[in-house]
């Protein structure tokens, strides 16, 4: 793909948010698409977003289990962008059309306090650079379509990557414990769709250690000249399947002494 497609795309994609309208996928289109290519659209919406007086606020890890990546065929997570208009508190009720398809996943979240970055991140230095991990959930959302109504082709990984890593929202829980109080690889989450039991997972579907994704993430960005600043909210990757919300969903995911985070959907 040329810049022009990585703008093109971008301004496709960004327009389906505003709009509510997907588009196709991008792997049709641009049958080359590589992983550089859906990083610089991701950039490319980043710039835009930023010239609108967004604000990055954080990132977020995907594809972290051995499952999603089996079933896109890949052997690394990718990492979307979260701004600031994506944040809900936990109880709120997103408002009718914010979203196309929404799902959720349940999470653990890392509020950084000190920046980190560089090839040679560890994870005592994802650890010293954390100020709080938190219960969380993530909100999902496409811009593409998931399958191409003719061909049957489902989206790619690139696709996804283009698509800010189908990143929609954030909804943080009040609990906050310090990054060492527990052992996140057996934090786990109960997540139920409108009272009843969807999902469970533990931490250690993520990387083995949701802390590992994060060093996974400080170590991607360097090969993009980015990094972690302090303030910013690293979504680690989920341990449960998406589930979907349609609309008048209420979801609860109740992490146990870990805490609790919901939302509901108009």
């Amino acid at each position: 793909m040329s810049p022009e497609d990585h703008a093109r795309a971008a301004a496709d994609l960004l327009r389906a948010e505003a709009t509510g309208r997907q588009i196709g996928l991008l792997s049709l289109r641009h049958p080359d698409i590589g992983m550089d290519d859906a990083y610089a659209v991701q950039t490319a919406i980043q710039r835009a977003k930023l010239e609108q007086g967004r604000a990055v606020i954080g990132w977020k890890i995907g594809l972290t289990s051995k499952a999603m990546q089996a079933a896109l065929n890949i052997d690394i997570p990718d990492s979307g962008i979260l701004f600031d208009n994506m944040t809900f508190e936990t109880g709120a009720t997103v408002p009718a059309g914010r979203f196309i398809q929404p799902r959720i996943e349940a999470e653990i979240a890392f509020v950084m306090k000190a920046p980190i970055g560089g090839a040679d991140v560890t994870r005592e230095d994802v650890l010293a650079a954390t100020d709080h991990v938190a219960p969380a959930i993530e909100i999902l959302d496409t811009r593409i379509v998931r399958k191409d109504a003719e061909t049957g082709q489902i989206r790619t990984v690139f696709d996804t990557i283009s698509d800010n890593a189908a990143n929609a929202g954030i909804v943080l829980g009040p609990d906050r414990h310090a990054p060492d109080a527990f052992d996140l690889r057996w934090v786990g989450a109960i997540a139920s769709l409108d009272g009843e039991v969807e999902e469970t997972g533990l931490g250690a579907g993520v990387l083995n250690d949701p802390v590992e994704s994060v060093v996974w993430l400080a170590r991607r960005m360097a090969e993009y000249g980015q990094s972690i600043e302090p303030g910013h909210v690293i979504l680690s990757g989920s341990f449960i399947r998406p589930i979907e919300c349609p609309p008048g969903s209420h979801i609860d995911a109740d992490f146990g002494p870990f805490g609790s985070v919901q939302i509901s959907f108009v």
